[in-house]
C-alpha cells in the first residue's frame, strides 16, 4: 500500500473512532474501570511540583480524568480536548470552571494552540488509539516547554485476555486492537522517562459474554482491529460459551508511562522505535 493510501485508511479509522466514542450515549454506565483509571492518573499528577500549570488533556471523553483532577485541586490553565464533539459537549456539561478552554482536537493530525508551552500534557486511556505510539510520543515531548511532563496511561497486551483465549479455542480470531506489550512501551523513548512505566491490572466482571460485548460497545471501544473479519454465528457462540465457562470477567491491562522534556534541550525529538504494525 502506498503512503497516500495508507494515511487515507489511517483517517477514516480515526474518523470511525470518532463517530464511536461520539455516538456512545452510555458510557458512563458502563465505563467503571475508565473511571477507576482516570483516579489512579489524577493522584500520579497531583504529586507533581506543578503550582499553576499550562495543561493540555487530549481524550477527554466524558470528564473522568478532567473531573478528577479538578477535584484534587490542581490548578492552572486547561485546554480539554477529544476527537468526538460530542464527548467535548459531554465534559464541558460535567465540569466548569474559568480555567477550563474545550477543544475538538485529533493530536495527530491538529496542532494545538498552546504548542511548545505547556507544562504537562495527559490524557487517560486514550493513547491506545494512536496509529503510532513512539511517533505521538515524540509530537508532545514537542509541545511541553523544556523541563514539561507528558503523563498517561494506555492499554498493554494482557486487555480483554479473557475473550482473545475464548474466540482462540473457539477458532476466531479477536477484533480487538493488538495492543503492545509492557516491554514495548517500555522501549520508547527511554531517554525522557521519568521512570520506567508501571502496570496493572483491573477486572470487569460480567453476568454473561452478551454484557461484555455490550459494554465494550456502549463505552464506544468496539472499532476492530484493522484487516479483521468478522466471526461467524457459531464461532461466535462458541467463544461467547468459554467466555463464559471461565467467568465472564475482561481483564484490563494498564500502563501509565511519564516522560520529561529535558529542561536544556531544545532539539527536534524523532521517533525512537516505530510502532506502526502493533495495532495502535
Amino acid at each position: 500500500m502506498d503512503r497516500t493510501a495508507a494515511g487515507g485508511g489511517m483517517m477514516a479509522r480515526r474518523d470511525a473512532i470518532a463517530r464511536a466514542f461520539g455516538a456512545a450515549q452510555d458510557y458512563d454506565r458502563h465505563a467503571a474501570i475508565q473511571r477507576r483509571a482516570a483516579g489512579a492518573l489524577a493522584d500520579r499528577i497531583a504529586a507533581l511540583d506543578l503550582p499553576s500549570p499550562a495543561l493540555l488533556e487530549f481524550g477527554c471523553g466524558t470528564g473522568f480524568l478532567t473531573q478528577a483532577m479538578q477535584a484534587r485541586g490542581i490548578g492552572g490553565h486547561w485546554t480539554v480536548s477529544d476527537l468526538a464533539p460530542p464527548m467535548v459537549e459531554r465534559c464541558r456539561q460535567r465540569v466548569s470552571g474559568p480555567h477550563l478552554t474545550f477543544a475538538v482536537l485529533d493530536i495527530e493530525r491538529d496542532e494545538p494552540p498552546a504548542a511548545g508551552d505547556y507544562d504537562l500534557i495527559t490524557a487517560s486511556l486514550a493513547a491506545q488509539w494512536f496509529d503510532d505510539l513512539d511517533a505521538a510520543v515524540a509530537r508532545l515531548l514537542r509541545w511541553v516547554r523544556p523541563g514539561g511532563h507528558v503523563l498517561f496511561n494506555t492499554l498493554a497486551s494482557g486487555t480483554f485476555r479473557e475473550w482473545r483465549d475464548a474466540l482462540a479455542k473457539a477458532g476466531a480470531g479477536a477484533g480487538t486492537p493488538v495492543y503492545p506489550s509492557v516491554e514495548q512501551i517500555a522501549a520508547i523513548h527511554r531517554q525522557a522517562q521519568v521512570a520506567p512505566p508501571v502496570a496493572g491490572l483491573l477486572h470487569d466482571r460480567h453476568d454473561d459474554a452478551r454484557g461484555f460485548l455490550a459494554s465494550v460497545k456502549a463505552i464506544g471501544a468496539g472499532v476492530p482491529a484493522r484487516g479483521h473479519r468478522p466471526v461467524g454465528p457459531a464461532a461466535m457462540r462458541a467463544a461467547m460459551r468459554h467466555f463464559e465457562d471461565a467467568g465472564s470477567t475482561a481483564t484490563y491491562e494498564i500502563v501509565t508511562c511519564h516522560f520529561r522534556r529535558p529542561l536544556k534541550d531544545s532539539r527536534p525529538l524523532k521517533d525512537s522505535r516505530p510502532l506502526k504494525d502493533i495495532g495502535l
